[in-house]
C-alpha cells in the first residue's frame, strides 16, 4: 500500500475543496464559508489558504445541512455539535475509568 492510499483512508485527511464538497452536498459554497465564518464547521486550510475538508468534516456537514433544511439556526446547529462532542468526551472518559478499575481485580 502507498502512502497516498493511507492518506486516502484517513477520515481526517483534508482533501476536500469547497467547490467539491458543496457539489456533493447540493449547497452553495458560500453555505460552506459561512459554517466556517460562523465556527459551526472550520476545515483545514491548505497552504495557499484554501479551505480543505477531510471526510469526517463532509459527514458532519451533510448532518449540518439537514439540521439548517429543518429550519434550525446556526447558533443551534453549533450548540448541538458542541454538545454531542462533549458526550462523546465524556463516554470516553467512562469507558477509559471503567478499564482502570476492571483492571484493579476489585
Amino acid at each position: 500500500m502507498s502512502g497516498g492510499d493511507l492518506l486516502f483512508d484517513d477520515v481526517h485527511a483534508p482533501l476536500y475543496t469547497v467547490g467539491q464538497v458543496a457539489g456533493m452536498l447540493g449547497v452553495q459554497p458560500a453555505f460552506l464559508r459561512r459554517l466556517d465564518s460562523e465556527e459551526v464547521v472550520q476545515p483545514s486550510r491548505s497552504d495557499g489558504g484554501q479551505r480543505r475538508y477531510s471526510r469526517n468534516e463532509v459527514h458532519t456537514l451533510e448532518r449540518v445541512t439537514g439540521f439548517a433544511d429543518r429550519g434550525m439556526n446556526l447558533a443551534g446547529i453549533r450548540h448541538i455539535l458542541a454538545l454531542e462532542a462533549r458526550v462523546n468526551e465524556l463516554e470516553q472518559e467512562l469507558a477509559d475509568e471503567r478499564a482502570r478499575w476492571s483492571g484493579t481485580g476489585s
